[in-house]
């Protein structure tokens, strides 16, 4: 095997190339073949989420990877990051010294893939309709900081904030904003099942099965007008029921690219393999992974039980157990590579200690062993998951402070049933929507946030979120980031645990693998591409 390791800085970019032209749409492959992606995301409409695609409801990284393809918006983030510049805009930017008056004119000509013009008043029907439905993923949350939108004529949209917001343009870059047509989508109610429609650099088709969609097909759209070129006509999106078959469809060559998720014994074993046909890219992360908590359920309502968990996990463990070299211990919500960080669990808990675990509990007046069930999803994470949760059960009980269970489930019944608050203590991962220390803080902390979690701390709302925002060059915002990271510490209304890094695997004769996924593990078909077999 041929092993490219790169190691691509998760802000700076340094290592990348220039964006790419605008308006560029022509492919760098001859051949007709659709490049075929596998992935272990599933993708269901349910009951409780009858429309799992629809840019007002959408919010995990796999339905994000089919948006992100398919609608676009006005900003994008770069290949090889750093702040987002105009995409379906010509041209975007604050207007007043306040960050609270943001203006974009569209790009001239701009047309959704049916053909229809694109005008600012569907910028603004698609904004305001994913404001007005409000879904209980919790992705309206992205667009709190909007007060109104103004259109003035066919190509200037005008967005008035309530409050300051610096990090508002890598927002619009989200597919929660991204621009829909009204006559596909209704303005107040979600459009069920995976049709999508929009203006982005491909159209899509799925192949349903039972209300799941299992393979998807992205073809070029020849009205595709922004920032992207193409390297390819066609790619295949297939979805696998774990990652040992998406790794044999790799070995076989029935596909050509293995994303997320795949195991830590594949990693090692294409890492170390010293022939074949086939790529392991590896590329710096911001996943993080943390437990939750609902912060009303009797079981660990008493902060000291969940100051007792913290006391106790020992991530350093966990990730040398499960995770090796491919992930890192996190004492924070905000990854290490983010500016703002601050390792405040491990400036207020140190080291794991069983002595501290039970003087909390003791003081709080709490009998042990305190009973509760992790609850943890078993098919979107990836395979590591359950014995990552074993360990922390072991960890936990063997202190004698605690009489742990381990419950896994579907992601399509997970994620249902924790927003409804039937889980007391549960597992999610986060991948940033965009690379900046406020959105691994507000979207857990503030008002309407994605986990339906009851916690509120009125200081962090009102005062030093607020804050933070109001600074256009994030180092000026951490002294309010860390207030914020120390709080968490103290309160664990979540608990994190480590950051990981993220892989590629690739058939030899396929190109731009290194950019096939950014930091945020943003699916980026367009790269992709044919070369030559070695």
């Amino acid at each position: 095997m041929n092993r490219k390791t790169l190691v691509l800085p998760a802000l700076a970019g340094l290592l990348a190339p220039a964006v790419a032209a605008c308006g560029g749409t022509d492919s760098g492959s001859t051949s007709s073949d659709a490049i075929v992606v596998g992935t272990t995301d599933r993708f269901t409409a349910s009951k409780d989420a009858p429309a799992p695609l629809d840019p007002a409801y959408a919010y995990d990284v796999g339905t994000w990877n089919i948006l992100r393809q398919t609608v676009q918006t006005l900003m994008i983030q770069p290949k090889g990051e750093g702040d987002p510049v105009p995409e379906a805009a010509e041209k975007c930017g604050f207007t007043d010294s306040g960050n609270e008056r943001y203006a974009c004119t569209l790009r001239d000509g701009l047309k959704f893939a049916n053909g229809d013009p694109i005008t600012a008043a569907d910028v603004k029907y698609s904004i305001d309709r994913a404001r007005a439905i409000k879904a209980d993923s919790g992705v309206a949350g992205l667009l709190s900081t909007i007060d109104t939108v103004e259109t003035q004529g066919d190509r200037n949209v005008i967005f008035h904030l309530n409050t300051a917001d610096a990090t508002f343009p890598y927002k619009l870059s989200t597919p929660v904003a991204g621009i829909v047509d009204p006559k596909d989508y209704e303005k107040n109610k979600l459009r069920d099942g995976f049709d999508v429609d929009g203006s982005g650099p491909y159209t899509m088709k799925a192949d349903v099965k039972n209300d799941e969609m299992v393979d998807a097909v992205f073809t070029k759209n020849p009205n595709y007008k922004g920032t992207l070129q193409l390297n390819n006509d066609k790619v295949e999106l297939r979805s696998f029921a774990d990652s040992d078959a998406m790794g044999a469809a790799l070995d076989k060559g029935d596909i050509n690219v293995m994303t997320r998720a795949m195991s830590p014994e594949q990693i090692n074993k294409l890492s170390n393999a010293t022939d074949g046909k086939e790529d392991l890219v590896e590329m710096a992360g911001l996943e993080i992974r943390y437990l939750a908590f609902n912060t009303d359920a009797p079981s660990v309502k008493s902060k000291a039980v969940r100051q007792a968990m913290a006391q106790l996990i020992n991530r350093s463990e966990l990730v040398s157990k499960v995770y090796g070299s491919q992930a890192e211990p996190l004492y924070s919500l905000v990854p290490a590579t983010i500016t703002g960080h601050s390792n405040s669990f491990f400036n207020k808990y140190g080291d794991p200690s069983v002595s501290k675990a039970r003087k909390l509990l003791t003081n709080a007046g709490i009998s042990t062993p305190v009973k509760l069930t992790l609850h943890y999803t078993t098919d979107h994470y990836g395979p590591a998951t359950k014995k990552e949760f074993e360990i922390l059960q072991q960890q936990l009980n063997s202190s004698g402070l605690f009489d742990a269970d381990i419950q896994g489930t579907p992601w399509s019944q997970f994620r249902p049933a924790e927003q409804k608050g039937k889980y007391d203590v549960y597992g999610m991962g986060w991948f940033p929507d965009f690379p900046d220390a406020d959105n691994y803080l507000a979207p857990f902390l503030d008002k309407d946030n994605f986990l339906g979690s009851p916690y509120v701390n009125s200081k962090i709302r009102d005062t030093l979120i607020p804050a933070s925002r109001r600074e256009a060059d994030r180092l000026s915002a951490s002294s309010s980031l860390t207030d914020i990271q120390d709080i968490v510490a103290d309160d664990v209304p979540v608990l994190p645990l480590w950051q990981g890094k993220q892989y590629v695997a690739a058939r030899d004769d396929i190109t731009g693998t290194a950019y096939a996924l950014n930091s945020s593990s943003t699916l980026q078909l367009w790269e992709l591409g044919r070369g030559v077999s070695g």
